[in-house]
């Protein structure tokens, strides 16, 4: 784990008996919407103390965010607006306070790090000066005084080099580097408070690793709180130490870390622990909430959970619930631990057993074979575009699929994992290699050949709102494709197989005559999927298809692929870097390093036995909800090498614990561990 948990028993008796530093109570924070009022904070109650990390966790529309910026007093004016409550920091309440005076609290008393660093970031100021801005308004800093500070917040957060990165712009940085830049910014001013919204999202698990073990250093260090803000339930098992679960606007649940990861007490924070993906619940399908967030616009007269609750009766339909103060501490929102309705309640000891899921049939022989594809990039200079080298993407990647079978391609973020499926659908032109599709050789194909062949294979994007045209209709989204291929008979049969498509991901059909924006996030994964389906492919290539969703909404797309699968006999390639994820949807792994495939077996030889250094790191960096003592984290050193300039013999000995001079003299042939599993490592040469 990140900390030891002798570390943060320590820790945690430390703070347990501190004064609050941020009391938040009864706040809400309300927008207007055309003739409609939406109460995006409904009423939420907490503290924090010095030096305590405090994790506000929930789904995309709860609210978790716009609590952070009323608390910044940074809502969105003027149609947002803070109707009551109080944000006291150490005795001062905020909404009080003037603009001018809460400008000099910002950053100097409370800091933010926002969800976005490359957004938050001026493209156009170098890294040096953005952190200096900081430090001369909030510590009166100036000239040679001002730049060394900046170079000691720079060596603070682990930037290397820091006199170096000063004159650098954003675009020159790495995403782990560029959210260590937004922590020294929020550093600068020393605050009591840092505020971390969404800190690690969308980050490889081995810069996550790092950003963590940093905030909890700094912790450490200043004594500063932290209020994190996250949708991941292992962050929060490895950061916080006290949790608070909200939904709809509201806080649903509130304990201590150990009590909320060993006895969850609502049945929505249930829900989300049984939608996290695992090896062990392969063989069953992942528990889904039901329906969706209910709209905030709305006057509520009971539970704003029971459409969606397993347990839900009378009461809570026509009841709004207390909160219920437990014996150790643990705070509730729901009937159901009500003393005064114990006699009426349902009985939730009862489980509701997961739905076992058939297995698909076995299918004989390779559906997609790729035999040494390279995709180089040239890198040109002067006036008259000279080429003076190459981004080797993609350089020498061999791989099978099966018929109905996932393969799942792993690794950090610019290692070549989505070039590689842009090299198979032939999106960019191979520089090397061989595609071979259902027998047809796709890099020597027509033009016209291989727009006929792309039926066969198609691709789910990782943001589904930017690959859909936000001027058309769902209906027309899905049928481009089928006119494109000349597939689904005349427009009346192509309007029942749209009704069909949208059925089978789980939408009604009445769906078809929205627009993109009129749906949330899991919705426009599914239409994508839908728009996939509509030619009949054999392959999807999935681009991290999961990576901004939520937990729950993940695993109705999980249980979505993998049911199109069983039914269809559909083929994966599942490009990624959430593990869990492939744990429970793969069947065999591919880890990929610097344009190479550096491991590749099953799953289960994998996953239980890695053999490359890297692969290793990367397991060992996976945050776990269940603390195992003997875990041991390996920890990388310094970032990916450049594309450009591959280090000299093992792509990744510059980083590596084991390296020999052998791993310097050249790169290591593919050795065969076991029928299923190879590795390319001079450690197993022998």
């Amino acid at each position: 784990m990140i900390a030891t948990k002798q570390t943060q028993n320590k820790h945690k008796a430390k703070i347990d008996h501190q004064a609050p530093l941020l009391e938040v109570n009864n706040l809400k924070t309300w927008f207007d919407s055309r003739d409609q009022i939406v109460r995006a904070v409904d009423g939420v109650n907490f503290s924090i103390k010095k030096g305590e990390t405090f994790a506000l966790l929930g789904e995309s529309g709860c609210g978790k965010s716009m609590t952070s910026l009323s608390l910044m007093r940074l809502v969105p004016e003027p149609a947002g607006r803070i109707v009551s409550g109080s944000v006291k920091l150490n005795g001062v309440d905020l909404l009080q306070l003037t603009e001018l005076k809460m400008q000099k609290m910002r950053g100097n008393h409370i800091a933010m790090i926002f969800q976005e660093p490359m957004t938050s970031l001026n493209p156009v100021l170098t890294i040096g000066k953005q952190i200096e801005e900081t430090v001369t308004r909030h510590k009166k800093m100036g000239g040679y005084s001002a730049k060394k500070r900046v170079l000691e917040l720079l060596d603070a957060v682990g930037i290397p080099d820091p006199k170096q990165r000063y004159d650098e712009y954003p675009h020159q940085l790495s995403g782990g580097m560029k959210q260590r830049v937004m922590i020294a910014i929020a550093l600068a001013g020393e605050p009591a408070l840092l505020v971390a919204d969404e800190p690690t999202t969308a980050l490889d698990v081995t810069i996550q690793l790092q950003v963590l073990e940093l905030l909890r250093k700094l912790q450490n260090d200043t004594g500063m709180a932290i209020l994190l803000i996250t949708h991941d339930l292992g962050v929060v098992a490895e950061m916080a130490d006290r949790v608070a679960v909200m939904y709809a606007g509201q806080i649903v649940e509130h304990a201590d870390r150990q009590s909320f990861f060993s006895n969850p007490q609502h049945p929505y924070s249930k829900k989300l622990f049984d939608s996290v993906p695992a090896m062990a619940k392969r063989e069953h399908s992942l528990a889904v909430i039901r329906g969706s967030v209910p709209a905030l616009s709305q006057q509520f007269k009971g539970c704003r959970f029971e459409p969606r609750c397993d347990y839900a009766w009378d009461i809570c339909r026509c009841q709004v619930p207390a909160w219920q103060l437990l014996d150790d501490g643990q705070g509730v929102l729901c009937h159901l631990l009500d003393p005064r309705y114990a006699s009426q309640a349902p009985d939730v000891k009862k489980q509701i057993a997961p739905v076992i899921r058939k297995q698909s049939a076995n299918h004989a022989g390779a559906l997609l074979q790729v035999d040494g594809l390279k995709v180089h990039f040239p890198v040109t200079k002067g006036l008259f575009k000279r080429t003076v080298g190459f981004v080797k993407a993609v350089d020498d990647v061999s791989l099978v699929i099966p018929k109905g079978k996932t393969l799942a391609l792993v690794g950090e973020s610019g290692c070549g994992k989505t070039t590689v499926g842009k090299g198979i659908l032939q999106l960019v032109k191979p520089t090397a290699g061989c595609v071979v599709l259902d027998g047809a050789q796709l890099n020597r194909l027509k033009h016209r050949e291989m727009r006929a062949k792309r039926r066969d294979v198609q691709v789910i994007f990782q943001d589904p709102f930017s690959s859909m045209n936000p001027r058309m209709m769902i209906a027309d989204i899905i049928e481009e494709g089928m006119l494109a291929q000349r597939v689904g008979g005349d427009a009346r049969q192509r309007q029942q197989r749209i009704d069909q498509l949208l059925g089978q991901v789980g939408l009604a059909p009445e769906a078809k005559t929205r627009y993109p924006h009129e749906f949330s996030g899991g919705q426009r994964q599914r239409i994508c999927i839908a728009r996939a389906l509509a030619v009949e492919p054999k392959l999807i290539i999935c681009d991290e298809p999961t990576s901004a969703l939520d937990v729950s909404v993940q695993a109705q797309i999980l249980n979505l692929l993998k049911d199109l699968q069983d039914s269809l006999g559909l083929a994966y390639l599942f490009i990624t870097h959430n593990l869990s994820v492939v744990e429970y949807l793969a069947h065999e792994i591919a880890v990929m390093y610097l344009g190479r495939i550096v491991e590749q077996g099953t799953v289960e030889e994998v996953i239980h036995n890695p053999l490359h250094p890297y692969t290793k790191a990367l397991l060992s960096a996976v945050p776990t909800i269940v603390p195992d003592a003997d875990r041991q984290v390996i920890r990388l050193r310094g970032e990916m090498p450049s594309a450009t300039q591959p280090p000299i013999g093992c792509h990744f000995n510059p980083r590596c614990a084991n390296a020999r001079q052998i791993c310097r003299n050249g790169y290591p042939e593919a050795l065969k561990i076991s029928d299923n599993h190879r590795v390319r490592c001079f450690l197993y040469k022998e």
